[in-house]
């Protein structure tokens, strides 16, 4: 498989953008750019962060508390900061009692370490969520190596009556046998 093809595929994935945020050792704030973030459960509540193996970031993470920071549609400046590319414009920052985390977001769920698993030349970060803050700001996209906004909606349909409605459909509620799909 080349790397290149499936980068770009990979790309094709609209995604949110978050910055994690946590302390280094000696107790400083760092954070990250990511947009390899995953919700992966209610009950416990649990999160996934992947960070490539040879980021600082993913040294600073094993084991620590850490902030998901869902950056809002006008924080591309934090964004680019995370990546890689510093402003000059302070940042900013809020002191959490668990990990330190951003103002001005859509939302922050901040977390516990509950454990890291292997993921190639990733490591998977799984946190239980501890405390979310969430806002009516709009998030910020990233599609196809690019950062944009949420548009118009496309439908008011939501989740009850898709297939996978778990009131309804297989998820494990009785459906009659003879329901077709």
């Amino acid at each position: 498989m080349d790397p290149r093809t499936l980068r770009s595929t990979f790309g094709r994935f609209a995604t949110g953008v978050t910055v994690i945020t946590c302390r280094t050792p000696d107790g400083t704030h760092h954070g990250a750019t990511v947009t390899a973030f995953t919700p992966i459960s209610l009950d416990p509540p649990l999160v996934q962060v992947a960070l490539t193996r040879t980021s600082r970031a993913a040294a600073y993470l094993d084991g620590a508390s850490f902030a998901v920071n869902v950056l809002a549609a006008d924080q591309v400046d934090v964004a680019m900061h995370f990546a890689g590319r510093p402003s000059a414009d302070p940042l900013p920052w809020c002191d959490g009692s668990v990990a330190p985390s951003l103002r001005g977001t859509a939302a922050t769920i901040t977390c516990r370490a509950h454990r890291t698993d292997d993921g190639g030349d990733h490591l998977l970060f799984l946190g239980e969520v501890v405390d979310v803050v969430s806002t009516d700001r709009r998030p910020l996209l990233f599609h196809d190596s690019a950062f944009h906004q949420i548009g118009r909606r496309s439908s008011d349909v939501v989740w009850l009556g898709c297939q996978d409605d778990p009131h309804t459909s297989w998820f494990g509620a009785l459906v009659p046998a003879d329901t077709h799909y």
